[in-house]
């Protein structure tokens, strides 16, 4: 492992080009980018969640912790790991201070493996827009965690308001050995009875504000085309929020599942006698393996969802979003603030970069603050001004050809 203080991205491309020589691995068949976006309190059990899927998933770790935004200087501090406690691959974890935390992307882009998927996984409450990070912007898969926020189903329903194909949630994760239980157990039924038959009603019992119950219960109800609701339950429901579920097949006859909290579930159904099955409580590591497995969009996952929280449309919105700049410094109710952000790019492959129009033009919202960094994309050096919005409104700078990259603004001209 190597530690880096007050580094620069530079610095952590040639560590990790050291780390090779000096481990004398070669590591080249990785299948994605895993960024992972974590709090200082949650970074160990992120990056133990990380090294299981790692284990299975070969992938190129870089977490990153945003820390101190309100510094007044800048920094920058890393650990370059290749085959360490973050798994056999490649590792970053970068300690953002000061208003580098939110331009977190003109680091994490050099560093991203070339030609594979880059997921982006929040281990945290999640933004309630992901536009406004461009670390989702920029990813093919993007993974959040609703029961962690403070209100989970509020958060819910921002991810149903902002849904976008490629989105997945945790807490929809959590609810994949239900799920498997259920299908097996209708399937059983259906084998056995001559006619077919359909469900005509049922319930959830567990925990009515968990999501995954919610989202259980959105399930059930887009798949079998009956309402099905969460009733609260008696006994504790466990990590899933669901203790139990009964569901209605006709003729009197019903099937319930009921969890006994020893990592089992009893099966009763008509005919038959009461069978056990496994219903293992898993960890955070096993449930970012399994969302892992698949990069596709999760359409089951939006069905769900749109059923739980009465949106519609949601597998019909475009999987590519536009970068929406977000001053947490300044006022996010400001009108000017919102007609700059309604100027982002409409043209396809313009919104990877954050915050260029179709002419190539930038938006700052003020004179002297300058929202991304100078010195290139791969510098990582956040040198900004901290002032008042100026109040003509908003400024329009162009980048000149020749610069360095998109995040290099060191040659900035007025527009007009």
């Amino acid at each position: 492992m190597t530690t880096l203080w007050d580094t620069t991205g530079a610095d952590i491309v040639k560590a990790l080009a050291e780390q090779r020589r000096i481990g004398g691995a070669v590591f080249s068949g990785m299948a994605l980018t895993l960024v992972v976006i974590a709090d200082e309190g949650k970074v160990v059990e992120a990056e133990q969640a990380a090294a299981a899927a790692a284990a299975q998933h070969p992938c190129r770790i870089l977490v990153v912790v945003r820390r101190q935004i309100d510094a007044p200087i800048p920094r920058l501090d890393a650990e370059v790991l290749v085959g360490g406690r973050l798994g056999p691959g490649e590792a970053v974890v970068m300690r953002m201070y000061g208003r580098l935390g939110l331009h977190a992307e003109s680091v994490v882009v050099p560093l991203l493996a070339a030609d594979v998927p880059v997921v982006s996984w929040w281990h945290g409450a999640p933004p309630q827009r992901l536009a406004t990070d461009a670390l989702a912007v920029t990813a093919d898969r993007r993974i959040t965690d609703c029961s962690l926020a403070a209100d989970p189903l509020a958060a819910l329903r921002e991810r149903a308001d902002d849904y976008a194909p490629g989105d997945t949630d945790l807490v929809w994760t959590r609810s994949t050995p239900w799920r498997a239980v259920l299908t097996s157990t209708l399937d059983a039924v259906a084998a056995r009875r001559a006619d077919p038959f359909r469900l005509i009603g049922g319930r959830i019992e567990g925990d009515p504000a968990h999501p995954t119950a919610a989202l259980l219960a959105g399930w059930l109800s887009a798949r079998c085309g009956c309402a099905i609701e969460v009733v609260g339950f008696a006994r504790i429901a466990g990590s899933t929020g669901v203790g139990a579920v009964s569901l209605d097949i006709g003729s009197g006859e019903q099937v319930r599942v009921q969890a006994d909290h020893r990592g089992r579930a009893v099966i009763s159904q008509p005919c038959r006698p009461d069978s056990t099955v496994a219903l293992p409580a898993r960890s955070l590591g096993e449930l970012l393996r399994e969302e892992l497995r698949r990069l596709d969009p999760d359409e089951p996952y939006g069905q769900s969802l749109e059923a739980a929280t009465g949106r519609t449309g949601l597998s019909d919105r475009s999987p590519v979003r536009q970068y929406i700049w977000v001053d947490p410094a300044g006022d996010s109710n400001d009108d000017r603030g919102g007609r700059a952000a309604s100027r982002r790019p409409s043209t396809p492959g313009l919104g990877d970069v954050p915050g260029l129009d179709e002419a190539g033009s930038m938006v700052a919202k003020s004179k002297d603050a300058d929202p991304l960094h100078r010195g290139g994309g791969m510098n990582g050096r956040a040198k900004v001004s901290s002032s008042r919005e100026s109040a003509r409104g908003p400024r329009i700078v162009r980048l000149l050809p020749g610069d360095s990259g998109y995040h290099d603004c060191a040659r900035l001209q007025p527009v007009g």
